[in-house]
């Protein structure tokens, strides 16, 4: 692991233990926590945020919250209507990995909602006071380097966006002449797609899901967890299932979300079985056209380990613009920015791929708590 120094600013060592007040100007740097949860003004407040998305919401957080027992900790500058700032995090209290600051666990690209740099830096630092009070090991935020240009990034990934167009026809004639070769095969050989908001299509996506994780050498996510996006998210019209069925099996699925105009592709899956049909180039293909048709601007397709060319150039056959997401990453006991390895790739891949299934799952459902 690679140090950066950046010694914490002295100003925010004396800070009182529940509002940050600098030498001047106090009343315009108040700092508060709230858990948007039980904030009934957390979603009307974080929505004047263009950058806002499904993952800043107070939905995403309850999913969390229900499945880990994570403890919101979301962190708001200023007053009103429209805060300054807004940084959202989660405390995780590991007995095996310790407790830190999350900006936020299993989210591929959370960056800080701001009016403006100096808002979001002021606020980045107070959470960083309040995490040497709780003892947290760090602060990670997983995305918004860009308001911290003095910060190294702690990971890269790729990121791409799909902006989406008004004529599905131009949308198609965009594509990759492979990725549209693969719709009309799938189409030919007589896949079925079906957008749900059902707890049966849910239940469809992670039986798929556990064969893919496997495939990668990776457990399952807990069943509760996607229970638990059903309930919050999925059945109160903010997520998707989008489902390639051959005959009456399912065959491709992707789950998607949905907020301020943005769809997010969140998790997919396949039976390798049936790869040669081209099902997850038709649930995309599906989901873009059902994006389109209800007024959503753009389809973020989330984050992309630098290694994994596949994957990338499976999501740049679409149309998308690629750009860098970065997370950055404050050991707050050496008090210095910090740089990590992408930990997707590795030994435990081996061990997750001859695991039997049922082990497997029980692995997920012991391990994600401490290794968000």
């Amino acid at each position: 692991m690679k140090l950066i120094e950046h010694p914490l600013p002295a100003i925010l060592q004396k800070a009182d233990s529940t509002e940050f007040v600098p030498t001047q100007q106090a009343a315009d740097f108040r700092v508060q926590t709230i858990d948007p949860v039980r904030n009934k003004n957390w979603e009307d407040q974080a929505g004047h945020f263009p950058a806002y998305s499904l993952f800043h919401s107070a939905a995403w957080a309850r999913v969390l919250q229900k499945t880990y027992a994570f403890t919101p900790t979301y962190f708001v500058k200023g007053e009103g209507k429209v805060p300054e700032a807004m940084l959202p995090v989660m405390e995780v209290n590991s007995w095996l990995t310790g407790r830190r600051g999350i900006s936020l666990p299993f989210t591929d690209d959370c960056t800080s909602l701001g009016l403006n740099s100096e808002s979001v830096r002021h606020l980045f630092w107070e959470a960083v006071r309040f995490g040497k009070e709780r003892n947290w090991k760090y602060l990670e935020c997983r995305g918004g380097r860009e308001w911290l240009p003095e910060a190294c990034a702690s990971l890269s990934f790729y990121g791409h966006i799909l902006e989406l167009k008004p004529d599905e026809e131009l949308m198609f004639a965009a594509l990759d002449p492979s990725v549209r070769r693969a719709i009309r095969k799938g189409r030919k050989d007589g896949i079925r797609v079906e957008v749900s908001d059902s707890l049966e299509a849910v239940r469809l996506f992670y039986a798929l899901l556990c064969k893919t994780r496997r495939k990668h050498g990776l457990p399952p996510q807990p069943f509760k967890f996607f229970e638990n996006i059903y309930d919050e998210i999925i059945s109160k019209q903010m997520g998707k299932v989008v489902t390639a069925m051959y005959g009456q099996k399912p065959i491709a699925a992707g789950v998607y979300f949905q907020a301020n105009e943005k769809g997010i592709y969140k998790y997919g899956a396949s039976d390798e079985a049936f790869q040669h049909l081209r099902g997850n180039n038709l649930v995309m293909w599906e989901a873009i056209k059902w994006h389109l048709q209800h007024g959503f601007k753009s389809l973020h397709m989330g984050r992309t380990s630098i290694g994994n060319e596949g994957l990338r150039k499976f999501k740049l056959g679409w149309g998308c613009e690629e750009h860098q997401v970065e997370y950055i990453k404050y050991d707050l006991r050496k008090q210095k920015f910090v740089q990590d390895k992408d930990e997707a790739f590795g030994w435990h891949n081996t061990l997750f791929r001859c695991m039997p299934g049922f082990l497997s799952k029980v692995a997920g459902a012991l391990l994600y708590k401490h290794v968000a």
